[in-house]
């Protein structure tokens, strides 16, 4: 599809509405039970407000960031988001090669349907990889070292999903886990012809990085029956200790919500935490990562790398973010909007999209450089709370 007349994310968000069946767009969508938790995310932003600063020359912008001792050109990376290969033959190392260009991280999903070694032939200094703890220990301690033989720098170990979520959507289009097009789903798949020739000339996409483990000669279907089973596998603090040791790079936990959690995990020497409810996509009554954010941050300091994802739709969002000491963030859907539309095109603009707005945010609010940002620019509603306590 053609980029042209995309202005904005929820641009490119109706063009993949378009060109998936209603099936495959919801799972994209959708989150869990009521979906209270997709709008508390986005309102948590849309309620944040940033004080611009006046009589500042903002003529020179620079909104580069360091993450892990590298320099990125945007402060906003590809989160993880699992069978993007559903929607997009390729999707993964599509997103990969946007990250490349646009020199920010992107995070292969541990359900991916592209495998850690085209990654890190791809994008080596760009790719970072999402790891499940997998039933069998000896599969989690293999993807660890094919990872590292990858030569990628960072491993995210996501620890958010100990269970199965309710995702009501996807119940009443009957499209499970591990997804497989029903009859039903194929047959409202016809109103939508490029993807179902996709679909058709490609087939179901299979689960690359799990194929040596179900088998050879498995199929897309086994394949994904497989990982289903292998991911009902408990997650403890024993698991991240474990593997802290059998990764030598930078090793991160994703789905962080409790300060005290952020707390253990400084205490095993982890590198940095992605604070984060899975997009809320697991439960639906958790708070939104913006909120809890600050408390994170008050309870490890420095220590560990904090950064966030959930709810992030404008390039102003990355600000609000940052501002409330987060050092980097992470958007999944936009960038799965763009590639879904567009193939890397349309990736690369929903990337171009954030950046632009950052750009013309930060000129905005009188900030030249991110190291600019802190709480000095939230300071309206750090008098707004401390009113309401009576202090």
């Amino acid at each position: 599809m053609t980029m042209k007349g995309v202005v904005n994310i929820d641009d490119l968000r109706k063009l993949a509405k378009k060109r998936l069946p209603r099936a495959a767009y919801d799972f994209i969508e959708g989150g869990t039970d009521d979906e209270v938790g997709l709008d508390t995310n986005e309102q948590a932003f849309r309620h944040a407000r940033i004080v611009p600063r006046r009589l500042i020359d903002v003529s020179v912008r620079d909104q580069s960031a360091m993450l892990f001792g590298r320099s990125y050109s945007s402060p906003i990376g590809i989160a993880p988001t699992g069978l993007a290969g559903m929607f997009r033959h390729g999707a993964d190392i599509m997103l990969a090669e946007a990250a490349r260009e646009a020199n920010v991280p992107f995070v292969m999903s541990g359900a991916s349907t592209g495998s850690i070694e085209d990654l890190g032939r791809l994008a080596p200094d760009h790719g970072w990889y999402q790891l499940y703890s997998a039933k069998d220990p000896s599969i989690s301690e293999d993807i660890i070292k094919r990872a590292s033989d990858a030569r990628l720098k960072t491993l995210v170990f996501t620890v958010d999903a100990p269970e199965g979520s309710n995702r009501e959507r996807n119940i009443r289009n009957g499209w499970g886990w591990p997804p497989k097009p029903t009859w039903k789903i194929k047959f409202e798949a016809l109103r939508h012809p490029t993807w179902m020739m996709h679909w058709l000339q490609h087939g179901s996409p299979y689960f690359d990085n799990w194929v040596k483990y179900a088998g050879p000669t498995a199929s897309a279907e086994k394949v994904a029956d497989f990982v289903a089973y292998q991911l009902k596998s408990p997650m403890t603090w024993e698991h991240v200790e474990r593997y802290r040791d059998l990764w030598k790079g930078n090793f991160v936990l994703k789905g962080i919500m409790h300060p005290d959690d952020a707390v253990r995990a400084r205490s095993l020497g982890l590198d940095g935490i992605i604070v984060s409810n899975h997009g809320a996509r697991q439960f639906d009554k958790a708070p939104s990562p913006l909120e809890v954010l600050p408390a994170i941050c008050d309870a490890v300091g420095d220590k560990v790398t904090v950064m966030l994802d959930g709810g992030i739709r404008r390039g102003v969002d990355a600000l609000i973010a940052i501002c409330m000491g987060a050092k980097f963030v992470f958007q999944g859907r936009p960038t799965l909007y763009g590639v879904t539309a567009s193939g890397v095109a349309g990736a690369a603009k929903a990337l171009a999209i954030f950046h632009r707005e950052i750009d013309i945010s930060m000129a905005q609010i009188g900030a030249t450089k991110i190291a600019d940002l802190g709480p000095h620019f939230l300071m309206w509603k750090q008098e707004e709370d401390s009113r309401r306590n009576g202090r």
